[in-house]
């Protein structure tokens, strides 16, 4: 089936489902608020959701306790008043805390229809949340407690009411499971979200300012990798920052601005990185032989080459600016926004944020959608497609790029995913035009040798598969996830020798102490076929898109880059929601039949975020770094990185609610 016909099926079943489906009915009065309900193994499936904040319709409060009604009318002891009309007595106590109820046979869970069912939509846009934000490791550790079913971990960001509705399916499971971490990520989310409003119970109205005003200062002593295309990068999923040995800074902002079903998000920031020496030039020459290009104009300079002498960089740059309208369960925008499409914290096998954000139009529907017939098998889909522009190619130049992705949720532990990459076009290769890109987007066969250099070429194609796992028995401790991708192949699971793989468990408490959690992932892009041999398999194609898989030299993919393995482990002390102390061990390997005599690298860091009040957040952090790359070192290096980012919070704005 092809990718075109699938995504205009979701955006159709969207308009039908708004248009032939009654409204919802009320929830009974007497009923608690709702949760997840698990059900035995093997049988788990997604249940209705509840309505945020939704609490018991009426309670009784005795001495310092409050009990849901429905709770107190199974026991007639606690419960001798049987008049509806009864006037109760004042009691002189302090104000307790409503929870809901558990269920009962008499009493059973019921809901307000979560967002995303063909019964309820939420007209409202939202702008993006940063993949760099605390909030994605808060969401993440919520699913792996347990919770927050809908949050697809492969298909990141979300949108700010994406989340706010996967917290409204999952409030009242969240209170009434007595789980003190849970509850904690809650309430700092919810207090992130309060300029949205309530869903069905309070309009947003506009939402408008500062969201955030950032400086980061951060000294190096040592030499450090900055070629993430061949040797390696010792900085990564950095928005392909600029960083040299000596003081770096970073200080920027950013602006929200919500109002109907747009939303307008601009992140920019100033940017310095002192001078450096580079490559020399025949180091320049040999690396650039890797790819089958000559070092020489207009190649040089080459973005995927470090050449020295590289000057200090001082740039402003935007590294988000969105511009986008929410229609039936879409998000439509132009712009530059985050993607990570993999369920793993270190990197994305398709897509992360280690380079500078493209300029795209981009289709994401931020909701589950049901799709009549293939829901039934497969779950609800969440599907999300770019179109953009590459920079800082020069063989050939100007190419372009798009990236399709569908993602499913059979049940509610268990989800998995497609999703494709096309390079194509660019100066001195082929136009870009509505038949090359329909090409690339629909083509599923091998390209034959005349098709290359011909307008039939349907580009660099790299295809990924995913999922992710809450395992039996453990559902709210244990998380197993992978992310894979191959070139030139239909998909990771027809072509395993050839593919690259980046797997990943989660423990996301311990016994006895639970805020306390682990995350290890190993990750490998040099497979186990000729085909890998001399870093000519991922991230590169080196018939046609010799600097394939960059945006100005930097990998769009996993930082592990080209023929290499390796692995990362993050062992974190959760202080509050929002707040946590961090220890990371990386270890990275390049083959040395890519990069003459291979290149080594071992990293710890430690890292610690706290909250100075709401509105101030202080994120400091140590790295050392030992290396190895014979090629342009001799003997073994290290460094050391000391930072600090304070950020703050300014209130938003809102009027009109």
């Amino acid at each position: 089936m092809g990718l075109g016909f699938v995504l205009g099926l979701g955006i159709v079943a969207s308009a039908q489902t708004t248009a032939n489906t009654p409204a919802p009915a009320t929830a009974p009065a007497t009923a608690p608020a709702a949760a997840t309900v698990p059900t035995a193994e093997g049988q788990d499936k997604i249940e209705s959701m509840p309505g945020y904040r939704q609490q018991p319709s009426t309670a009784r409060r005795t001495e310092g306790v409050s009990v849901a009604a429905g709770a107190a009318q199974t026991n007639p002891q606690t419960n001798p008043q049987t008049s509806p009309q009864a006037a109760p007595i004042p009691q002189k106590v302090p104000a307790p805390v409503v929870t809901p109820a558990p269920p009962t046979a008499q009493v059973p869970y019921t809901a307000l229809p979560a967002y995303g069912n063909p019964d309820h939509r939420d007209p409202e846009g939202s702008a993006y949340i940063p993949v760099d934000s605390w909030v994605v490791p808060a969401i993440l550790r919520l699913y792996s407690l347990g919770y927050v079913d809908t949050a697809y971990l492969a298909m990141r960001p979300y949108t700010r009411r994406s989340l706010l509705h996967m917290l409204q399916a999952s409030e009242g499971a969240i209170l009434a499971g007595g789980d003190v971490q849970a509850q904690e990520i809650l309430s700092a989310l919810l207090t992130e979200l309060t300029d949205e409003g309530v869903p069905g119970k309070t309009e947003r109205g506009t939402v408008y300012g500062v969201q955030s005003v950032y400086t980061r200062m951060m000294g190096i002593s040592g030499p450090i990798l900055v070629d993430s295309f061949h040797v390696g990068q010792t900085f990564f999923n950095d928005y392909g920052r600029p960083h040299e040995t000596g003081f770096n800074n970073v200080t920027g902002f950013s602006t929200l601005n919500e109002q109907g079903p747009f939303s307008l998000y601009v992140r920019g920031e100033y940017q310095h990185a002192p001078s450096a020496a580079g490559y020399t030039l025949a180091l320049a020459q040999q690396i650039s032989l890797l790819d089958e290009i000559a070092f020489a104009p207009p190649n040089d300079p080459e973005a995927t080459v470090p050449a020295g002498p590289i000057a200090a960089a001082n740039p402003f740059r935007l590294v988000e600016a969105t511009l986008s309208v929410h229609l039936l369960g879409h998000e439509i925008s132009g712009g530059k926004s985050d993607a990570w499409l993999g369920p793993g914290m270190g990197s994305a096998m398709p897509w992360s944020n280690n380079a500078e954000n493209i300029y795209s139009f981009r289709i994401n529907r931020v909701e589950p959608l049901n799709i009549k017939y293939l829901s039934r098998w497969l779950g609800p889909v969440r599907y999300d497609f770019f179109y953009g522009s590459l920079k800082g190619h020069t063989d050939p130049n100007d190419d372009w790029v798009h990236s399709d992705m569908f993602s499913f949720q059979p049940t509610a532990n268990f989800q998995f995913g497609f999703q494709r990459t096309v390079i194509f076009g660019g100066k001195g290769h082929e136009p870009v035009t509505l038949h090359t890109f329909l090409k690339g987007f629909f083509d599923t066969n091998d390209t034959a040798a005349g098709e290359k250099s011909s307008r039939d070429d349907p580009g660099a194609r790299f295809s990924s598969f995913h999922f992710s796992y809450r395992l039996p028995f453990a559902r709210k401790t244990l998380t197993l996830y992978a992310d894979s991708e191959t070139h030139d192949d239909l998909t990771p699971v027809s072509a395993p020798r050839r593919a690259a793989y980046r797997p990943g468990i989660y423990l996301s408490q311990f016994p006895g102490a639970r805020r306390l959690d682990l995350r290890v992932e190993g990750v490998s892009t040099d497979c186990s076929t000729l085909v890998c041999l001399g870093g000519s398999n991922e991230y590169v194609e080196n018939a046609i898109q010799k600097q394939g898989y960059t945006n100005k030299g930097n990998i769009l993919g996993d930082w592990i880059g080209r023929e290499a393995k390796g692995g990362q482990a993050w062992l974190t002390w959760h202080l509050s929601g929002n707040e946590w102390v961090q220890v990371e061990y990386l270890n990275k390997k390049t083959a040395k039949d890519f990069i003459a005599g291979g290149t080594t690298q071992n990293q710890f860091r430690v890292d610690v975020v706290k909250r100075i009040g709401p509105a101030i957040e202080v994120n400091g952090w140590f790295q050392h770094e030992g290396w190895k790359a014979p090629i342009y070192m001799a003997g073994a290096q290290s460094d050391n990185t000391a930072a600090v980012q304070v950020t703050f919070f300014p209130k938003l704005k809102t009027k009109g609610r």
